[in-house]
């Protein structure tokens, strides 16, 4: 005789996640175009784990509750990325901009746009936030995604996004715009690369063209300088040019530039030929122009900066998803203050503090962030991997600070300045 199974209990079933819903596949690669591709569609994909109560999670099995406990993690290791103040102002230009050139059916040079910043501000997930919107946008003025248009190749590319190299040379540069499209470029010399850099961009019909890490370039060095040539000389082509760095102004990139009292661009002469490399279609205009944008750190020294912070911790304690957790448990009390002295209001540092205070509370089964858990923490280099030191890319992390000194101190601003370094200021 058959044994009767029991009814699984349907109140258990909904607060079970499916196993593989959070898993998060390859790894999209920015810098190839097929890799940008999957992460436009995908990067809003992410499903969250569930908010269920402590009891719920304790009428869990054991395996139930270690794969919502990973569901968890990987929800606090995805926290969606918040508009800010600073954020906000840098979209606006930046889409204008954009959208301004690549509605232009004349001749004359685009406008480019510098983002400037201090490490870990968010300048390269803003920026292709923008990009990725306005790519969306622009493919379904053609009603297809991707696909080709009359005149251009199959490969349709609105967006290309490129990471200068950390020692960059004009053939290294233009390999890297090139492996983008996945063009093949063996055996090319210089001028070879180059006049196929120029070609791919019209073939590919690409409106925006991004060169991130730009303060690799430090111009000291005859190659760094061809570079920047390059870059301008890209200038002359029907597409928008955005530079991502940090300390822009103090780089050497605005060393022969001037500032256009009208507007605030940024004027820099034509490409002079150093007899290094053939000029072949330097732009024709007196000058070429780049909007300095700039995405700085959170302050806490007005009320409005003050509700500004608070603002945005509201928006990430409500991503949390800890047993114990209650609304105001990053944004009330002493925490924001806290909070603001222990990552000098970058939103990058908030990040990974956050991540590794919940990782923590969930661990240890203390299911809640107060300061003393943070206290336990500590930041450090190696939780930013990838960032080039010599660039001013490693922010200054502030040491968490003693009982006593947070019942004395007063907050501070860190400010960042051009190199990427930081000051403080009571």
């Amino acid at each position: 005789m058959a044994t009767r199974r029991p009814k699984p209990d349907p109140a258990s079933e909904r607060q079970t996640p499916p196993p593989a819903m959070f898993l998060p596949g390859p790894i999209p690669d920015r810098t190839v175009w097929s890799g940008w591709d999957r992460f436009r569609r995908a990067r809003h994909d992410f499903v969250p784990a569930p908010k269920i109560t402590l009891k719920a999670f304790e009428d869990l099995s054991n395996r139930q509750q270690r794969v919502h406990n990973l569901h968890r993690i990987a929800t606090h290791s995805n926290l969606v990325i918040q508009e800010t103040p600073m954020s906000a102002n840098v979209v606006w230009k930046l889409r204008a901009l954009i959208e301004d050139n690549a509605f232009n059916h004349g001749p004359d040079t685009r406008p480019g746009a510098m983002v400037n910043g201090g490490p870990c501000q968010g300048k390269t997930e803003t920026v292709c936030e923008v990009l990725a919107l306005f790519e969306e946008a622009w493919l379904s003025l053609y009603d297809q995604i991707p696909g080709a248009i009359p005149g251009t190749r199959d490969l349709h590319a609105p967006v290309a996004y490129v990471r200068t190299p950390v020692k960059a040379t004009p053939i290294s540069t233009c390999q890297r715009i090139l492996d983008f499209y996945g063009e093949d470029y063996k055996g090319m010399r210089q001028e070879d690369l180059i006049r196929t850099v120029k070609t791919a961009i019209y073939d590919h019909a690409t409106k925006a063209l991004v060169l991130d890490d730009i303060t690799r370039l430090k111009l000291h060095r005859e190659a760094d300088q061809d570079v920047l040539d390059l870059i301008r000389e890209l200038m002359s082509l029907p597409v928008t040019l955005i530079l991502v760095g940090v300390g822009i102004p103090s780089s050497g990139l605005l060393r022969d530039g001037r500032r256009d009292p009208r507007t605030g661009q940024w004027l820099f002469p034509p490409v002079k030929d150093r007899g290094k490399s053939a000029n072949i279609d330097a732009p024709g205009q007196t000058d070429l122009r780049f909007d300095l944008l700039e995405l700085g750190p959170f302050t806490y020294d007005t009320k409005p900066a003050m509700a500004a912070w608070t603002a945005h911790l509201v928006g990430i304690e409500q991503q949390l998803r800890l047993l114990k957790a209650h609304d105001g448990i990053l944004s009330e009390g002493d925490m924001p203050e806290y909070l603001y002295r222990r990552t000098g209001g970058v939103v990058g540092l908030l990040k990974k503090l956050i991540q590794s205070g919940c990782r923590y509370a969930i661990e240890t089964g203390h299911e809640k962030i107060t300061i003393e858990l943070l206290d336990k923490l500590a930041l450090s280099p190696a939780d930013l991997p990838d960032l080039d030191p010599e660039s001013g890319e490693i922010p200054h992390i502030p040491e968490p600070p003693t009982a006593s000194a947070r019942k004395t101190a007063k907050p501070r601003n860190t400010v960042f300045d051009d190199r990427g370094t930081s000051e403080t200021a009571s």
